[in-house]
Protein backbone atom coordinates (compact mmCIF):
# COMPACT_ATOMS: atom_id res chain seq x y z
CA UNK A 1 0.00 0.00 0.00
CA UNK A 2 1.24 3.70 -1.08
CA UNK A 3 1.91 5.61 2.20
CA UNK A 4 0.78 9.05 2.39
CA UNK A 5 3.33 11.79 2.93
CA UNK A 6 1.92 12.40 6.54
CA UNK A 7 2.44 8.38 7.43
CA UNK A 8 6.13 8.73 5.63
CA UNK A 9 6.68 11.11 8.30
CA UNK A 10 5.38 8.47 11.35
CA UNK A 11 7.62 5.76 13.06
CA UNK A 12 5.43 3.25 11.60
CA UNK A 13 5.54 -0.57 13.23
CA UNK A 14 8.16 1.19 15.98
CA UNK A 15 7.89 0.70 19.63
CA UNK A 16 8.64 3.85 21.04
CA UNK A 17 10.64 4.43 24.41
CA UNK A 18 9.53 7.09 27.05
CA UNK A 19 6.45 9.31 28.56
CA UNK A 20 3.42 8.63 26.06
CA UNK A 21 2.70 12.54 26.55
CA UNK A 22 6.04 13.54 25.01
CA UNK A 23 6.34 11.01 22.26
CA UNK A 24 2.59 11.58 21.25
CA UNK A 25 3.53 15.69 21.17
CA UNK A 26 6.47 14.52 18.50
CA UNK A 27 4.01 13.39 16.47
CA UNK A 28 2.55 15.08 13.20
CA UNK A 29 -1.20 16.63 14.38
CA UNK A 30 -4.11 14.45 13.00
CA UNK A 31 -2.31 11.77 11.75
CA UNK A 32 -3.78 8.52 13.23
CA UNK A 33 -6.85 6.63 12.44
CA UNK A 34 -7.23 5.33 15.49
CA UNK A 35 -5.74 5.03 19.51
CA UNK A 36 -6.12 1.84 21.28
CA UNK A 37 -5.49 2.80 25.17
CA UNK A 38 -4.88 0.53 27.95
CA UNK A 39 -3.80 3.01 30.65
CA UNK A 40 -3.12 2.46 34.51
CA UNK A 41 -6.29 1.49 36.30
CA UNK A 42 -5.04 3.00 39.25
CA UNK A 43 -5.98 0.09 41.39
CA UNK A 44 -5.03 1.18 44.73
CA UNK A 45 -4.23 -1.92 45.80
CA UNK A 46 -3.46 -2.18 50.05
CA UNK A 47 -1.14 -4.60 51.37
CA UNK A 48 -0.71 -8.31 49.64
CA UNK A 49 -3.63 -10.69 48.65
CA UNK A 50 -3.91 -14.28 49.26
CA UNK A 51 -5.95 -17.00 47.74
CA UNK A 52 -8.13 -19.30 50.73
CA UNK A 53 -4.91 -21.65 50.45
CA UNK A 54 -2.78 -18.87 51.69
CA UNK A 55 -1.24 -18.13 48.42
CA UNK A 56 0.04 -14.78 47.05
CA UNK A 57 -1.91 -13.39 43.96
CA UNK A 58 0.72 -11.83 41.35
CA UNK A 59 -1.97 -8.98 41.49
CA UNK A 60 -0.90 -5.37 39.19
CA UNK A 61 1.12 -3.34 42.45
CA UNK A 62 3.87 -2.23 39.99
CA UNK A 63 5.15 1.06 40.04
CA UNK A 64 3.24 2.22 37.03
CA UNK A 65 -0.13 1.81 38.78
CA UNK A 66 0.76 3.87 41.35
CA UNK A 67 -0.99 7.71 42.29
CA UNK A 68 -0.62 9.58 45.51
CA UNK A 69 -4.43 10.84 45.00
CA UNK A 70 -7.22 10.36 42.27
CA UNK A 71 -6.12 14.48 41.61
CA UNK A 72 -2.91 13.08 40.49
CA UNK A 73 -4.59 10.60 38.74
CA UNK A 74 -7.17 12.68 36.59
CA UNK A 75 -4.03 15.07 35.76
CA UNK A 76 -2.18 12.42 34.45
CA UNK A 77 -5.70 11.04 31.90
CA UNK A 78 -6.30 14.31 30.79
CA UNK A 79 -2.99 15.20 29.84
CA UNK A 80 -2.52 11.72 28.09
CA UNK A 81 -5.87 12.54 26.19
CA UNK A 82 -5.37 15.83 25.30
CA UNK A 83 -2.12 14.79 23.57
CA UNK A 84 -3.68 11.87 21.98
CA UNK A 85 -6.77 13.98 20.75
CA UNK A 86 -3.80 15.97 18.77
CA UNK A 87 -3.02 13.30 16.46
CA UNK A 88 -6.03 12.01 15.62
CA UNK A 89 -7.23 12.51 12.49
CA UNK A 90 -10.43 14.63 12.47
CA UNK A 91 -12.33 11.17 11.89
CA UNK A 92 -10.45 9.23 13.69
CA UNK A 93 -11.47 7.39 16.94
CA UNK A 94 -10.37 6.32 20.36
CA UNK A 95 -11.18 3.31 22.42
CA UNK A 96 -10.24 3.10 26.13
CA UNK A 97 -10.42 0.12 28.52
CA UNK A 98 -10.81 -0.08 32.21
CA UNK A 99 -12.18 -1.06 35.49
CA UNK A 100 -14.57 0.24 37.98
CA UNK A 101 -11.75 1.65 39.54
CA UNK A 102 -10.84 4.33 36.98
CA UNK A 103 -13.33 4.24 33.81
CA UNK A 104 -15.55 6.75 35.46
CA UNK A 105 -12.89 9.37 35.51
CA UNK A 106 -11.80 8.54 32.21
CA UNK A 107 -14.92 8.51 30.61
CA UNK A 108 -15.59 12.11 32.19
CA UNK A 109 -12.28 13.66 31.34
CA UNK A 110 -13.14 12.11 27.96
CA UNK A 111 -16.19 14.33 27.54
CA UNK A 112 -14.09 17.38 29.06
CA UNK A 113 -11.36 16.95 26.33
CA UNK A 114 -14.03 17.25 23.06
CA UNK A 115 -14.06 13.65 22.69
CA UNK A 116 -17.94 12.04 21.26
CA UNK A 117 -18.84 8.91 23.38
CA UNK A 118 -20.31 6.23 20.44
CA UNK A 119 -20.56 3.64 22.77
CA UNK A 120 -19.14 1.69 26.00
CA UNK A 121 -18.49 -2.23 25.45
CA UNK A 122 -18.81 -4.42 28.55
CA UNK A 123 -15.76 -6.75 28.21
CA UNK A 124 -17.50 -9.89 29.70
CA UNK A 125 -14.43 -12.49 30.86
CA UNK A 126 -15.81 -16.06 31.07
CA UNK A 127 -13.03 -16.74 32.94
CA UNK A 128 -12.28 -14.23 35.69
CA UNK A 129 -10.13 -14.25 38.70
CA UNK A 130 -12.31 -15.26 41.52
CA UNK A 131 -12.74 -12.67 44.59
CA UNK A 132 -10.75 -15.05 47.45
CA UNK A 133 -12.25 -12.90 50.27
CA UNK A 134 -15.75 -13.03 49.65
CA UNK A 135 -16.76 -9.50 50.65
CA UNK A 136 -17.31 -8.21 47.17
CA UNK A 137 -19.16 -9.53 43.68
CA UNK A 138 -16.62 -11.30 41.62
CA UNK A 139 -15.25 -8.70 39.20
CA UNK A 140 -15.77 -10.56 36.32
CA UNK A 141 -15.86 -7.87 33.13
CA UNK A 142 -13.98 -4.32 32.12
CA UNK A 143 -15.28 -1.29 30.11
CA UNK A 144 -14.53 0.06 27.03
CA UNK A 145 -15.29 3.27 25.89
CA UNK A 146 -15.29 3.90 21.94
CA UNK A 147 -15.54 7.95 21.08
CA UNK A 148 -14.98 10.18 17.98
CA UNK A 149 -12.55 13.11 17.86
CA UNK A 150 -16.21 14.99 17.53
CA UNK A 151 -19.49 14.40 17.67
CA UNK A 152 -20.10 15.18 13.80
CA UNK A 153 -17.09 12.87 12.71
CA UNK A 154 -16.93 10.47 10.15
CA UNK A 155 -15.73 7.73 12.00
CA UNK A 156 -15.39 3.82 10.67
CA UNK A 157 -17.47 1.15 11.88
CA UNK A 158 -17.58 -2.40 10.01
CA UNK A 159 -21.08 -3.10 10.59
CA UNK A 160 -21.40 -5.71 8.28
CA UNK A 161 -17.72 -7.45 9.45
CA UNK A 162 -18.99 -7.67 12.69
CA UNK A 163 -22.43 -8.66 12.01
CA UNK A 164 -20.68 -11.68 10.00
CA UNK A 165 -18.19 -12.24 12.94
CA UNK A 166 -21.35 -12.33 15.20
CA UNK A 167 -23.43 -15.48 12.90
CA UNK A 168 -24.95 -12.68 11.00
CA UNK A 169 -26.30 -11.33 13.89
CA UNK A 170 -25.84 -8.04 15.00
CA UNK A 171 -23.07 -7.72 17.07
CA UNK A 172 -23.83 -6.12 20.74
CA UNK A 173 -21.96 -4.52 22.93
CA UNK A 174 -21.48 -7.24 25.35
CA UNK A 175 -18.43 -9.18 24.71
CA UNK A 176 -17.74 -12.44 26.23
CA UNK A 177 -14.07 -13.47 25.73
CA UNK A 178 -11.64 -15.14 27.69
CA UNK A 179 -8.84 -13.49 29.94
CA UNK A 180 -5.14 -14.90 28.53
CA UNK A 181 -4.39 -18.16 29.62
CA UNK A 182 -2.09 -20.85 27.95
CA UNK A 183 0.03 -20.39 25.23
CA UNK A 184 -1.23 -16.66 24.61
CA UNK A 185 -0.20 -15.82 28.13
CA UNK A 186 3.41 -14.02 27.87
CA UNK A 187 6.35 -15.04 30.84
CA UNK A 188 9.18 -13.93 31.57
CA UNK A 189 12.65 -15.17 31.67
CA UNK A 190 11.86 -16.62 35.38
CA UNK A 191 8.47 -17.90 34.32
CA UNK A 192 6.27 -15.51 35.35
CA UNK A 193 3.89 -13.49 33.54
CA UNK A 194 5.49 -10.85 31.76
CA UNK A 195 2.51 -8.00 32.24
CA UNK A 196 -0.29 -8.81 35.04
CA UNK A 197 -2.85 -6.98 32.52
CA UNK A 198 -2.16 -8.14 29.18
CA UNK A 199 -5.19 -8.33 26.68
CA UNK A 200 -6.48 -11.27 25.00
CA UNK A 201 -6.06 -11.30 20.92
CA UNK A 202 -9.40 -11.89 20.65
CA UNK A 203 -10.09 -8.47 21.44
CA UNK A 204 -8.26 -6.56 20.00
CA UNK A 205 -9.07 -8.68 16.73
CA UNK A 206 -12.74 -7.55 17.51
CA UNK A 207 -11.97 -3.84 17.81
CA UNK A 208 -9.82 -3.53 14.78
CA UNK A 209 -11.87 -5.61 12.51
CA UNK A 210 -14.63 -3.13 13.55
CA UNK A 211 -13.27 0.35 13.89
CA UNK A 212 -9.98 0.50 11.51
CA UNK A 213 -9.62 -0.40 7.56
CA UNK A 214 -6.42 -2.09 6.33
CA UNK A 215 -3.59 0.26 6.20
CA UNK A 216 -4.78 2.14 8.96
CA UNK A 217 -2.36 3.88 11.43
CA UNK A 218 -3.24 2.53 15.31
CA UNK A 219 -1.18 3.85 18.07
CA UNK A 220 -1.44 2.41 21.78
CA UNK A 221 -0.06 4.92 23.79
CA UNK A 222 0.51 2.44 27.07
CA UNK A 223 1.55 -0.42 24.85
CA UNK A 224 2.48 -3.50 27.09
CA UNK A 225 3.62 -6.09 25.61
CA UNK A 226 2.19 -5.66 22.21
CA UNK A 227 -1.16 -7.17 21.77
CA UNK A 228 -2.79 -4.04 19.79
CA UNK A 229 0.86 -3.93 17.56
CA UNK A 230 0.65 -7.90 17.27
CA UNK A 231 -3.32 -7.83 15.94
CA UNK A 232 -2.67 -4.43 13.64
CA UNK A 233 0.49 -6.42 12.00
CA UNK A 234 -1.80 -9.37 11.36
CA UNK A 235 -5.06 -7.79 10.14
CA UNK A 236 -2.68 -5.72 7.64
CA UNK A 237 -2.89 -2.10 9.69
CA UNK A 238 0.13 0.03 10.76
CA UNK A 239 0.75 0.17 14.61
CA UNK A 240 3.26 2.82 16.90
CA UNK A 241 4.06 1.31 20.38
CA UNK A 242 4.55 3.91 22.97
CA UNK A 243 6.05 2.14 26.64
CA UNK A 244 8.30 3.74 29.06
CA UNK A 245 9.44 -0.52 30.54
CA UNK A 246 12.40 -1.50 29.58
CA UNK A 247 10.81 -4.86 30.35
CA UNK A 248 7.66 -4.67 28.41
CA UNK A 249 9.43 -3.46 25.34
CA UNK A 250 11.49 -6.13 25.03
CA UNK A 251 8.75 -8.44 25.27
CA UNK A 252 6.61 -6.71 22.75
CA UNK A 253 9.76 -6.60 20.15
CA UNK A 254 10.22 -10.36 20.47
CA UNK A 255 6.54 -10.87 19.74
CA UNK A 256 5.87 -8.91 16.92
CA UNK A 257 8.90 -10.15 15.43
CA UNK A 258 7.07 -13.66 15.04
CA UNK A 259 3.77 -12.08 13.60
CA UNK A 260 2.89 -12.52 10.29
CA UNK A 261 0.73 -10.52 7.99
CA UNK A 262 -2.49 -11.80 6.65
CA UNK A 263 -2.60 -12.01 2.92
CA UNK A 264 -4.87 -9.68 0.84
CA UNK A 265 -7.51 -11.83 0.26
CA UNK A 266 -7.66 -12.76 3.87
CA UNK A 267 -7.67 -9.06 4.74
CA UNK A 268 -10.92 -8.30 3.27
CA UNK A 269 -14.10 -8.34 5.35
CA UNK A 270 -17.83 -7.54 4.74
CA UNK A 271 -18.92 -4.06 4.21
CA UNK A 272 -22.62 -2.37 4.20
CA UNK A 273 -24.27 -1.14 0.73
CA UNK A 274 -23.57 1.65 1.78
CA UNK A 275 -19.95 1.89 2.09
CA UNK A 276 -19.70 0.80 -1.82
CA UNK A 277 -19.37 3.41 -4.35
CA UNK A 278 -22.14 5.16 -5.70
CA UNK A 279 -23.26 4.85 -9.52
CA UNK A 280 -25.99 6.30 -10.77
CA UNK A 281 -29.23 5.25 -12.47
CA UNK A 282 -27.99 7.27 -15.32
CA UNK A 283 -24.55 5.81 -15.65
CA UNK A 284 -26.70 2.31 -16.74
CA UNK A 285 -28.50 4.46 -19.66
CA UNK A 286 -25.32 6.03 -20.43
CA UNK A 287 -23.49 2.60 -20.49
CA UNK A 288 -26.47 1.27 -22.80
CA UNK A 289 -26.32 -1.41 -20.32
CA UNK A 290 -30.41 0.02 -20.23
CA UNK A 291 -31.85 2.20 -23.32
CA UNK A 292 -34.22 5.10 -23.63
CA UNK A 293 -37.87 3.88 -24.15
CA UNK A 294 -37.27 0.48 -22.03
CA UNK A 295 -39.78 -0.52 -19.89
CA UNK A 296 -38.89 -1.53 -16.21
CA UNK A 297 -41.91 -3.86 -14.29
CA UNK A 298 -42.44 -4.17 -10.62
CA UNK A 299 -42.66 -7.30 -9.04
CA UNK A 300 -46.53 -6.76 -8.71
CA UNK A 301 -46.81 -6.21 -12.29
CA UNK A 302 -46.46 -2.06 -11.93
CA UNK A 303 -44.10 -0.56 -15.52
CA UNK A 304 -41.87 2.63 -15.98
CA UNK A 305 -40.35 3.63 -18.87
CA UNK A 306 -36.51 4.86 -19.30
CA UNK A 307 -35.88 8.31 -20.18
CA UNK A 308 -32.77 9.33 -21.61
CA UNK A 309 -31.73 11.75 -18.60
CA UNK A 310 -31.71 8.91 -16.24
CA UNK A 311 -35.50 9.02 -15.01
CA UNK A 312 -38.22 6.89 -15.44
CA UNK A 313 -42.22 7.77 -16.20
CA UNK A 314 -44.87 6.02 -15.38
CA UNK A 315 -48.77 6.84 -15.31
CA UNK A 316 -47.93 10.20 -15.49
CA UNK A 317 -45.70 9.89 -12.49
CA UNK A 318 -42.05 11.21 -13.09
CA UNK A 319 -38.51 11.00 -11.28
CA UNK A 320 -36.00 9.33 -10.03
CA UNK A 321 -36.27 4.70 -9.89
CA UNK A 322 -37.25 5.36 -6.19
CA UNK A 323 -39.85 8.30 -6.20
CA UNK A 324 -41.34 6.76 -9.27
CA UNK A 325 -41.45 3.21 -7.60
CA UNK A 326 -43.18 4.56 -4.28
CA UNK A 327 -45.53 6.92 -5.83
CA UNK A 328 -46.99 3.55 -7.85
CA UNK A 329 -46.92 1.61 -4.41
CA UNK A 330 -48.52 4.54 -2.82
CA UNK A 331 -45.25 3.75 -0.46
CA UNK A 332 -43.29 6.31 1.53
CA UNK A 333 -39.82 5.17 -0.01
CA UNK A 334 -38.67 2.33 -2.78
CA UNK A 335 -35.83 1.17 -3.29
CA UNK A 336 -35.87 0.93 -7.15
CA UNK A 337 -32.74 -0.91 -7.50
CA UNK A 338 -34.30 -3.68 -5.86
CA UNK A 339 -37.64 -2.77 -7.20
CA UNK A 340 -37.38 -2.28 -10.99
CA UNK A 341 -36.92 -5.27 -13.20
CA UNK A 342 -36.64 -6.15 -16.82
CA UNK A 343 -35.51 -9.38 -18.95
CA UNK A 344 -31.97 -10.58 -19.40
CA UNK A 345 -31.81 -14.21 -20.80
CA UNK A 346 -35.19 -14.28 -20.82
CA UNK A 347 -35.61 -13.81 -17.12
CA UNK A 348 -36.96 -10.94 -15.24
CA UNK A 349 -33.75 -9.59 -13.19
CA UNK A 350 -34.08 -6.81 -10.83
CA UNK A 351 -31.99 -3.87 -12.54
CA UNK A 352 -29.24 -4.04 -9.27
CA UNK A 353 -27.00 -6.52 -11.69
CA UNK A 354 -25.82 -3.89 -13.64
CA UNK A 355 -25.06 -1.41 -10.64
CA UNK A 356 -22.92 -4.76 -9.30
CA UNK A 357 -21.67 -5.29 -12.43
CA UNK A 358 -20.36 -1.67 -12.61
CA UNK A 359 -19.09 -1.27 -9.25
CA UNK A 360 -17.07 -5.10 -9.50
CA UNK A 361 -15.56 -2.98 -12.84
CA UNK A 362 -14.56 -0.38 -10.43
CA UNK A 363 -12.11 -2.54 -7.98
CA UNK A 364 -10.41 -3.88 -11.13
Amino acid sequence: MTKTKTQAALPLNQVLSGDCVEAMNALPEDSIDLIFADPPYNLQLKGQLHRPDNSQVDAVDDHWDQFSSFAAYDRFTRDWLRAARRVLKPNGAIWVIGSYHNIFRVGAALQDAGFWVLNDVVWRKSNPMPNFRGKRLTNAHETMIWASKTEGAKYTFNYEALKAMNDGVQMRSDWVIPICTGHERLKDANGDKAHPTQKPEALLHRVLVGTTNPGDVVLDPFFGTGTSGAVAKMLGRDYIGIEREDSYRKVAEKRLSRVRRLDREALQVSTSKRQEPRVPFGQLVERGLLRPGEVLTSPRGKTAKVRADGTLIGNDVKGSIHQVGAALEGAPSCNGWTYWHTKMDGKMVPIDVFRQQIRAEMKT
